[in-house]
């Protein structure tokens, strides 16, 4: 790794598995400091074991993203710790019932609604302050094709993936004069645990590995990115044939 995210700070949701936490080991190695957040603590500590070994730097904050207060909370925080944050990394997500829309029972369509958009909401909320006090502050979404196929019985993740696009774009049209650079990548069929649980007979090994998206988040993540308002696709690099 060649610390192409020294010192910066970066804020990573969903940490403790699949795409986030393969981006915090990768932001970690690059020198970033990374707050990681998830509910769960035994998760949190092993990814926080494998970024010591790399001799990265790490802070942990179990949490429940639909604690709307402790979010509130995060930024304070950060704020009289560090009194600035150059990254959100806005990765946590839910994927919810997969069931006709008539047939999902509103508590289930409440608890996707609240991890997948209202929670973002609150994030930008409490830390945007935080991003404009960075002298490059980025943030970038993970959103889901399945915001534009709007398949049978996925309308929860798909509902909420398209509020989230539109709630990326309109942010990023309200701080296009400032510091801030915001996007979202849509990362395409990977192999987590999410996935897995949508499509329990699919074979693992055709799936992107969480490790592949992680140049693409530090790309978006760095001072020099200048994208801004976009939903960046992965593109898979197929293997030449011998």
């Amino acid at each position: 790794m060649t610390g192409r995210l020294q010192d910066r700070l970066a804020v990573i949701t969903g940490a403790s598995r699949g795409i986030g936490r393969a981006v915090a080991l990768g932001m970690a190695a690059e020198g970033a400091h990374v707050i990681l957040v998830a509910k769960t603590v035994g998760g949190l500590e092993e990814v926080d074991d494998e970024i010591r070994k790399v001799g990265g730097k790490a802070t942990l904050v179990p949490m429940d993203l639909t604690d709307f207060a402790a979010i509130d909370r995060l930024g304070a925080t950060i704020f009289e710790r560090w009194g600035k944050l150059d990254i959100l990394i806005a990765n946590a997500g839910l994927l919810g019932t997969l069931t006709p829309l008539s047939h999902m029972e509103p508590k289930d369509w409440d608890k996707t609604l609240a991890v997948n958009v209202t929670a973002n909401y609150r994030l930008i909320r409490s830390l945007e302050p935080l991003l404009k006090r960075s002298d490059a502050g980025r943030a970038v979404f993970v959103t889901s094709g399945a915001a534009q196929k709007c398949k049978p019985y996925w309308g929860g993740y798909s509902v909420t993936k398209a509020a989230l696009d539109a709630m990326m774009k309109t942010w990023a049209a309200e701080t296009e004069k400032t510091p801030i650079r915001v996007n979202a990548v849509s990362p395409g069929p990977t192999r987590t645990a999410m996935r897995k649980k949508a499509m329990p007979g699919e074979d693992p090994t055709t799936l992107t590995k969480p490790a592949e998206l992680v140049p693409l988040f530090i790309e978006l993540a760095m001072p020099s990115c200048e994208r801004h308002g976009e939903i960046v696709e992965y593109q898979k690099v197929k293997a030449k044939s011998a």
